[in-house]
């Protein structure tokens, strides 16, 4: 029987995360994620394509609301993740009736969470906005349209938090279909909440919000379908969404260090722009565009971050820890050997890809100089995703957080700081000294994961 076979006839059944082939499950659950996470990226640009119909000042709003709207979602990805990790553990335990009190407990967390977050956001917002902008037209527009957003973060934080469980038994699909559903919807909604349509009055901004709200209702119903339709509701009783303090408990163990560490990635590039900026308005722009493109090749490794977390969650619950190092090497192999392809395409299509951003000479020079060094990167980041997922799978999210803060805040910091303000280097050796940091560091995560790996192995060997 072929290889592409056994996947079809594969598909038609329940995947076994402890036992299916791993090649076979990275093909069942990263790519339906990663083909999620293009549409997500799809939706964010449609949002900015009739941000700009409005106005420069509503582009600009948009723009400025990013790090206050990134709270909302870096603590919604910890709390998944956090979650997802449990809930496949104890799957992989079999210990259905936990993992149903984990998906109980999340969505009583993911409620609180949200709550708080619209309390603090719509009191906090005005200040943070006036540290970006001293006009009063984009202050107001930026928060008619985040006001609307914290109101609506309830449905994405539970729509996060019950999609946990359907990641941890393998099933990234409902998520997808939600992803490319909410994309078409946006399209259609936008114009019509934006400039408004018979009935309908025009909402400018506040159209973009709602839109966005409605999406993330309609995902919230579906993924509670799905999620009704698993085995985990059997054991879903009344009492499970009692308050478990010691549960709660675990989950904000896992949880929050996932979410902070989300939160340092946007500062690390905050930190990256800051020395970028030394170098103009123009450098940013550069830096900025090529990012763009540089990440359209990643969203297939997110995808395998995601399969890699569901899996070994599920096989370190059930003590199979050589099937957690078979998952690791693997995930490393394929990623690895995607990214070294990617940065050969990276490489060459550099200068076309910036410019099909921007006629500007001197954004496309600095656009092309950073994706021309940054794409000898590429083959290390893999190293990270993956290494991350799979130390997150073995409920060990304090390494995670360590590493990040390590990766994206100290090290740049330390290292760009000395480049630029003390060699007074150039541009370009603001990313030679993250390719540095990059390889170096990457190198230490996969002999420290690798270690992780042999010291659980001996720690389950020794109970037995």
């Amino acid at each position: 029987m072929s290889f592409y076979k056994k996947i079809f006839l594969s598909s038609k059944k329940k995947p076994d995360l402890t036992k299916d082939p791993i090649s076979q499950l990275f093909i069942r659950i990263a790519i339906p994620s990663s083909v999620g996470t293009i549409f997500q990226t799809l939706y964010n640009i449609v949002d900015t394509f009739f941000a700009g119909k409005i106005s420069a000042e509503a582009l600009s709003a948009i723009a400025q609301t990013f790090p206050i709207f990134f709270i909302i979602i870096a603590t919604g990805v910890g709390l998944s993740i956090g979650t997802t990790a449990l809930i496949a553990n104890a799957i992989g335990e079999k210990k259905e009736n936990e993992a149903s009190y984990f998906l109980a407990q999340s969505i009583i967390l993911t409620t609180i969470t949200a709550i708080i977050i619209t309390f603090i956001g719509i009191l906090l917002g005005p200040y943070v906005i006036e540290t970006i902008t001293n006009s009063s037209t984009s202050i107001n527009l930026s928060l008619d349209y985040l006001n609307i957003i914290f109101l609506g973060s309830i449905f994405i934080f539970i729509q996060m938090s019950m999609n946990s469980s359907l990641n941890a038994i393998g099933d990234t699909k409902s998520y997808r279909n939600v992803l490319i559903f909410s994309f078409f919807l946006n399209i259609i909604l936008n114009p019509i909440l934006i400039f408004g349509y018979g009935i309908i009055p025009a909402m400018g901004i506040k159209g973009i919000a709602i839109s966005t709200v409605i999406s993330q209702f309609v995902g919230f119903l579906y993924i509670g379908y799905k999620v009704s339709k698993t085995h985990l509701v059997k054991y879903l009783y009344p009492e499970c969404f009692l308050p478990k303090f010691k549960i709660i408990r675990d989950l904000l163990k896992q949880a929050v260090p996932a979410s902070i560490g989300m939160m340092m990635i946007s500062v690390g590039v905050y930190i990256i722009l800051f020395f970028v900026g030394k170098f103009g308005d123009t450098a940013i722009g550069g830096y900025g565009t090529a990012i763009r493109y540089e990440q359209i090749f990643l969203l297939p490794v997110l995808g395998l971050n995601t399969a890699v977390l569901s899996i070994t969650g599920q096989n370190y619950g059930a003590k199979n820890i050589e099937r957690v190092n078979e998952i690791y090497n693997k995930a490393l192999l394929y990623g690895c050997s995607f990214m070294f392809v990617c940065a050969f395409i990276i490489f060459f299509s550099a200068e076309t890809a910036v410019s099909f951003f921007t006629n500007d000479k001197e954004i496309i020079t600095y656009g092309t100089l950073y994706l021309q060094i940054t794409c000898l990167m590429e083959p290390i980041y893999p190293i990270f995703f993956i290494s991350n997922a799979l130390i997150q799978g073995m409920k060990k999210a304090n390494i995670v957080f360590i590493f990040t803060i390590f990766r994206m805040v100290i090290l740049p910091l330390g290292v760009l700081w000395y480049l630029i303000n003390y060699l007074n280097s150039s541009f370009s050796f603001v990313f030679w000294g993250l390719l540095i940091i990059n390889w170096i560091f990457g190198i230490f995560v996969l002999f420290f994961t690798k270690f992780l790996i042999k010291r659980e192995k001996r720690l389950i060997l020794n109970t037995r």
